[in-house]
């Protein structure tokens, strides 16, 4: 007999459905139909944000600033959209913002050589003072009325599905076949491996990393519509939140190595489910939000030490990402 290989990704989504489980017989609000659709909207948002976090991860990077990039531009955009401007005109130049923090963040992460967890932090907290500053003046901003598309992103169904969880499943389409289908998937694959080779053979490393976050900041911009459809608005407190650190409990907790190199769009799947999932029992069985940030933080401490050993980094790259190289 052959011997059974247990992965990580698959581990991971049996514990979901167990979970899931688990939860749907011994809480009683859990398979309300209210309770179901607020945990497709989260399920929804966490995991389009786990999709740019993870194409960046793979590439041997980190994106801190995707949510700071999420709040900040949908709520320049439903601002202007309330100030009269019209509303595909608004959404227009928070693509821009979005694309204009993905550039400035690869530029100095790929140019001038600043560690990514440093930039994007940083990046993090100058979008959204400056969003604070000088785009809006409020904390919550609410969606226009009358824009059919818009609400139908947020409360319509396609094919049974509501359009949140649709949206999720064609954006992972397609960030599947970039990663899987085209030349560029596969340099991001090369670059996370080792960087060191994928220079000398050529291929072209610092605008790669640039790209990577200007594809990670349009996500992060995709997101905010979906979440701002769905929510009728968007709050600039989510900013506050943990939300970042929940974006990094999928990606991690699904599989993606923090070596760089590996993992794929099915780990961010079975990470959103898990977490999704998680969240949302812990609500309903009333855990206070401290403690329920300290079960996730030691979760993805937990998580880490696991792709640590699951993927350990050979010397040559242990000394590149200390500087050494």
């Amino acid at each position: 007999m052959g011997k059974v290989q247990l992965s990580q990704e698959g581990v991971v989504f049996a514990l979901a459905v167990a979970m899931f489980a688990v939860f749907a017989v011994s809480l009683n609000n859990f398979l309300t139909a209210g309770n179901l659709i607020a945990l497709v909207r989260s399920v929804s948002i966490l995991g389009i944000l786990g999709l740019g976090m993870g194409l960046v991860v793979i590439g041997r990077g980190i994106d801190l600033a995707m949510v700071a990039t999420m709040v900040v531009s949908l709520s320049w955009v439903l601002s202007m959209a309330q100030s009269g401007t019209p509303f595909d005109t608004a959404l227009a130049y928070g693509f821009l913002l979005a694309v204009a923090i993905g550039l400035a963040s690869g530029i100095l992460i790929a140019y001038a050589d600043i560690p990514a967890i440093f930039t994007t932090l940083a990046m993090g907290l100058v979008i959204y003072g400056s969003g604070r500053a000088f785009l809006f003046e409020i904390d919550v901003q609410n969606s226009p009325t009358g824009v059919e598309w818009f609400d139908f992103l947020g409360r319509g169904l396609l094919f049974g599905l509501p359009m949140p969880i649709a949206a999720f499943a064609v954006l992972a389409a397609l960030i599947a076949l970039l990663l899987l289908r085209t030349r560029f998937g596969r340099f991001v694959y090369a670059a996370g491996d080792n960087p060191l080779a994928a220079r000398i053979t050529g291929l072209p490393l610092r605008p790669l990393i640039v790209v990577q976050y200007v594809v990670s900041s349009l996500i992060a911009f995709l997101a905010g519509i979906v979440m701002a459809a769905a929510v009728s608005g968007m709050s600039t407190r989510v900013y506050n939140s943990t939300m970042i650190y929940d974006v990094l409990l999928v990606v991690v907790l699904g599989g993606i190595s923090l070596s760089g190199g590996r993992g794929g769009v099915r780990n961010v799947l079975v990470g959103t489910l898990l977490v999704g999932v998680l969240l949302n029992g812990m609500t309903i069985l009333d855990i206070t939000y401290t403690t329920q940030n300290l079960i996730k933080s030691l979760i993805l401490l937990l998580a880490i030490m696991v792709d640590s050993f699951i993927n350990p980094r050979d010397e040559q790259t242990s000394q590149q990402s200390q500087g050494d190289i």
